[in-house]
């Protein structure tokens, strides 16, 4: 029996890594996962183990990782009738029971993984040694036993082994795909309609005419036939050859002479050339020299004008202040300006305590004035009347008080009136104490007002001295100032410091006409010297060229004029002679070729026996073409119509009789007739009836090669998506037939297919179901 495919190891392809599939089943498997799960990914690794890496070309995913090459391998294992049935008991869980789906139970509690991302997988499991398959590079080729996949190419593989929803469209060259596989079984070491390929390519090198087809009879005959016409030019021109061998060696003595002349004469010419550019060019720049001279005396004479007038703005000793007497000249006008400062504090306190000593003066000086003005002996009058009041009041009380008492022999009152008497004569003596005594407050009052002028007039005496003082130390700055070459500043420090600055800027721009006046002189000599240079060079080069020193332009031009007209004379000399010695030259190399005319003569023959065994040759091939076309149409007519019939019942199977028949058109276009007895082609029908017609069409054509592709399985990702319920069951039970004898892979993320394809398997063939 054939092997199958067992387990799928992904060690890096597109986002899989070291990831193992499996274990699958002989007959129908199921790949369960969500989307980007990777079951896309699971059909092109199996597909590019089988037969190359896709290339990234056009926006296709060619799945290779970053940073490393796509490697993995596939794992077979050889078929046991029999023993199926108990290694489906025996998959750990990975094969599900038919109808169990159908009930109603969960994707995800019907199965195992199968070994879905387990590392370290070294092989399948099991008694005997598996088979493997890997590829890492393209350029290593297949490793393992190649010889699994003898019986398939790749473009049959992708044709009818991989489908996929939008593959289900169309079936590309169904009459080749079809002679293909159903002559792969004739017995013969390869098919007869590759064969028939291979012959039909080789009848196309003999009859193409491009240039780079080297077996073409046609280009060999026309290499023939040119090698033919140049065997009769070579012997013409063989007889002309010696009298232009003759006017070619009379020609080469008067050649180099014209040669040497015109060398000289491009001597002269480059020479005058040089020397009247170099003249034109040295005069230029000595004339523009002259003119920076000029601008130069100028620069310098305006240097020194500036610089004069800046000195005279400031003052001869300013302007020639060193740094450290700048220093000093600002240290000592900072000392001033602290001794003015602490003058001026002086002056201002005393200036202050005078104006307050007064101000307390005049205030005394009021207070005095409004004293004297009454108000004091106003209130000494009113407290002596009511002193006097209250002894005229106890007087009045009291002797009436003593009298009566006295009268009616009362102590009492007797003693009341004695003490009011000698109150009122106690208030008595007290108003005249009081009338009589002098005022304490005017005394203190005289006594301030003279303490406060005493205090004034000191003040007024510190005043005069610090105003005295002040008027002193204004000389001495004055007498400072003109010593330091300040006398501009009036004394005034401010001044004196703004002056200070003044002659500080006009120094550093002093120092700028300096530079600039040195920089001028200094130019000066350059330019003097590059005009003295440039004179010796003038010198030189006439020297050179051998004429005058003293030469001009326009006779320089004259020269050359005449040096050119000569060397334009003597080049057309030359030219008309080159050109003969050219042509000589041609015609002798062409008689040349007569001395090969025996290496012609054994081309040309070897050209007519090539041109004789590929007639012979292409006789064969077109015999051969003929008895290979005649086979496969054989085949076609053996094997054809059992392919069609096939697909005719898997569409009805599908379509639930609704489309009967599938037929191929002389023009092998394919047809399909309904029920009724309407024939339509492919592009008429609905998506779904599309699909369904080429998925039974491959169906047929591998159920009718079964000599092709034994070990390959058959990848069929999410083909039934756009199928109805129904159609979809019988879809299901025609993979259900297929996989009687291939084995099928299919993936999809649709639980309700997965129910279908358990329905539709017959019981001891269960689907084996692996989730992703």
């Amino acid at each position: 029996m054939a092997p199958y495919l067992r387990h799928v190891k992904m060690e890096s392809f597109g986002a899989a890594r070291d990831r193992v599939v499996g274990p699958f089943s002989p007959h129908l498997n199921v790949v369960f996962g969500a989307n980007e799960s990777g079951k896309t990914t699971l059909a092109a690794f199996v597909g590019g183990v089988l037969f190359g890496w896709d290339e990234a070309r056009g926006g296709r995913n060619a799945y290779k990782p970053r940073g490393t090459e796509r490697a993995g391998s596939l794992f077979f294992e050889e078929r046991e009738e029999g023993a199926e049935g108990e290694r489906g008991d025996a998959l750990s869980g990975s094969v599900l029971v038919g109808g169990a789906l159908a009930r109603g139970t969960a994707p995800e509690r019907l199965g195992a993984s199968g070994l879905a991302g387990a590392p370290g997988f070294a092989g399948a499991p099991g008694p005997a040694a598996p088979l493997e398959l890997r590829r890492v590079r393209n350029a290593d080729g297949l490793q393992g036993d190649a010889s699994l996949v003898d019986d398939i190419d790749k473009d049959t593989f992708r044709a009818v082994f991989s489908l996929t929803s939008d593959e289900l469209r169309s079936l590309r060259n169904t009459t080749d795909v079809t002679a293909r596989l159903l002559t792969a079984g004739s017995g013969t070491g390869a098919s007869p309609a590759q064969a028939l390929g291979v012959v039909q390519e080789r009848l196309a090198e003999y009859t193409s005419r491009a240039a780079s087809a080297q077996s073409s009879i046609v280009q060999l005959t026309e290499e023939r036939d040119e090698i033919r016409r140049a065997l009769r030019a070579a012997a013409e021109e063989m007889e002309n050859s010696r009298a232009q061998d003759r006017e070619f060696h009379a020609i080469e003595p008067e050649r180099q002479r014209m040669s040497e002349r015109v060398d000289r004469l491009n001597a002269s010419v480059e020479s005058l050339s040089v020397c009247r550019a170099g003249l034109e060019k040295l005069g230029s720049e000595a004339a523009s020299l002259r003119v920076e001279l000029e601008h130069l005396h100028n620069e310098e004479r305006r240097a020194v004008a500036a610089r004069r007038s800046r000195e005279q703005a400031v003052g001869r000793v300013l302007a020639r202040l060193t740094g450290a007497e700048d220093r000093a000249a600002r240290e000592r006008l900072e000392a001033l300006a602290e001794r003015e400062a602490k003058q001026a504090h002086l002056l201002d306190a005393a200036r202050e305590d005078y104006a307050a000593a007064r101000a307390a003066y005049e205030a005394l000086l009021e207070t005095q004035r409004r004293a004297d003005q009454g108000r004091p002996h106003l209130r000494r009058g009113v407290q002596v009347a009511v002193t006097a009041a209250m002894f005229a009041l106890l007087l009045c009380l009291g002797v009436p008080l003593f009298i009566q008492g006295r009268a009616a022999g009362s102590l009492s009152y007797t003693s009341l009136g004695l003490v009011m008497v000698f109150f009122g004569l106690l208030l008595a003596a007290s108003a005249l104490v009081l009338l009589f005594r002098p005022d304490r407050r005017d005394e203190e009052r005289r006594e301030r007002l003279e303490a406060a002028h005493e205090a004034m007039s000191q003040c007024a005496k510190r005043l005069e001295l610090g105003e005295q003082a002040q008027a002193e130390f204004e000389g001495a700055v004055r007498a400072d100032l003109a010593e330091m070459g300040l006398g501009d500043a009036d004394a005034s420090l401010r001044r004196a410091r703004v002056l200070l600055d003044d002659a500080r800027d006009a120094r550093a721009e002093m120092a700028l006409d300096r530079q600039r006046q040195r920089s001028a002189t200094q130019r000066v000599n350059e330019v003097e010297a590059r005009l003295g240079e440039i004179a010796a060079q003038q010198a030189l080069l006439c020297e050179r060229a051998g004429v005058p020193a003293e030469v001009t332009l326009a006779a320089l031009d004259q020269e050359l004029a005449r040096c050119t007209s000569e060397r334009a004379e003597a080049l057309e000399k030359t030219e008309a002679l080159n050109r003969r010695w050219g042509e000589l030259s041609r015609e002798l190399a062409q008689a040349r070729q007569a001395r090969e005319f025996d290496k012609l003569k054994t081309r040309y023959h070897e050209l007519k026996t090539r041109i004789d065994e590929a007639s012979v040759d292409l006789a064969r091939l077109l015999l051969a073409q003929r008895m290979l076309e005649d086979a496969v149409a054989a085949w076609k007519s053996k094997s054809q119509p059992e392919v069609f019939a096939q697909a005719s019942r898997l569409l009805a199977l599908m379509t639930d009789g609704r489309w009967t028949r599938v037929a191929l058109t002389d023009a092998g276009e394919v047809q399909v007739t309904d029920s009724t007895l309407t024939t339509r082609e492919p592009n008429l029908l609905s998506l779904g009836t599309c699909q369904q017609l080429y998925l039974a069409l491959r169906i047929a054509l591998l159920t009718c090669a079964p000599n092709v592709g034994r070990a390959v399985p058959v990848l069929a990702d999410d083909i039934l998506v756009n199928f109805d319920a129904e159609r979809r069951r019988g879809a299901a039970r025609a993979l259900a037939e297929l996989a009687e004898t291939r084995q099928v892979i299919l993936l999809t993320c649709h639980e309700e297919v997965v129910r279908v394809l358990q329905e539709a398997t017959a019981p001891i063939h269960p689907a084996t179901l692996i989730k992703l």
